[in-house]
């Protein structure tokens, strides 16, 4: 368990610090991961050894891109953090398969630089919020053939969708009730930040009260097509 810990560790901090040294705004990457963990500025600070006012000029810009060994700092910063808070987004990302090779029910999967809300995601996708449960940011989508994920993906499988973090939209496909893709995440230990059945003109009873109860924000998408809804978001975030 120990060995697997770090290996999750090691595989998280080369994709943040690989984010953040490719991405266009460094700072907004940096800012994404820190929400993401629900980590303040100040503890950052700390755990780094700079002034929390250091950490606030790079994620807003002020400060020129950090090097890579700064970038290092900060996400060994913050994973120390997260291990000290019990190490959960590590613990989840172990559960992730080293290749989550794109299958034919991932119809296409993205990573936002900024958080997103899902009043947002809600317009870009011509949807209806059905629950909410207060702010939330997002930070990807994953859209899915839902009937060919039933057919591909054991639950243990279903950690495929999720990319590089939970705190995204899964987005549904060819659904008819809704109750399979929110049974199906049900099964599983991760919850996403947020759920978008199209396909429907109704979600089924049952879907709803799962996702009540699990509290995952709920939308219904009125895309006139499959190929409407993924136009419609690549353009909204990217």
């Amino acid at each position: 368990m120990v060995e697997e810990f770090e290996l999750a560790r090691d595989r998280i901090a080369k994709k943040i610090a690989g984010e953040v040294c490719l991405a266009d705004r460094p700072g907004a990457v940096i800012k994404k991961w820190r929400h993401i963990m629900k980590i303040a500025q100040r503890e950052l600070a700390e755990e780094v050894g700079v002034m929390p006012s250091v950490i606030s000029d790079y994620e807003s810009g002020r400060r020129k891109s950090p090097g890579i060994r700064v970038v290092k700092k900060i996400v060994d910063g913050l994973l120390s953090i997260d291990e000290k808070h019990g190490g959960k987004l590590i613990k989840e990302f172990s559960n992730f398969p080293e290749t989550a090779a794109i299958s034919n029910a991932i119809l296409d999967i993205r990573e936002f630089t900024e958080a997103v809300s899902i009043k947002k995601v809600a317009k870009a996708v011509d949807g209806e919020i059905i629950l909410n449960f207060g702010e939330k940011d997002i930070y990807g989508y994953t859209i899915i053939d839902s009937l060919k994920a039933i057919v591909e993906f054991s639950p243990m499988e279903l950690v495929k969708l999720y990319g590089l973090t939970t705190e995204r939209a899964l987005i549904f496909t060819g659904v008819s009730t809704g109750r399979s893709p929110m049974v199906a995440i049900k099964v599983t230990n991760l919850r996403p930040g947020l759920v978008v059945m199209h396909g429907t003109n109704r979600v089924d009873e049952i879907a709803k009260r799962i996702a009540n109860a699990e509290q995952i924000p709920l939308i219904l998408s009125k895309a006139k097509s499959v190929k409407e809804l993924m136009n419609s978001l690549r353009k909204k975030f990217t």
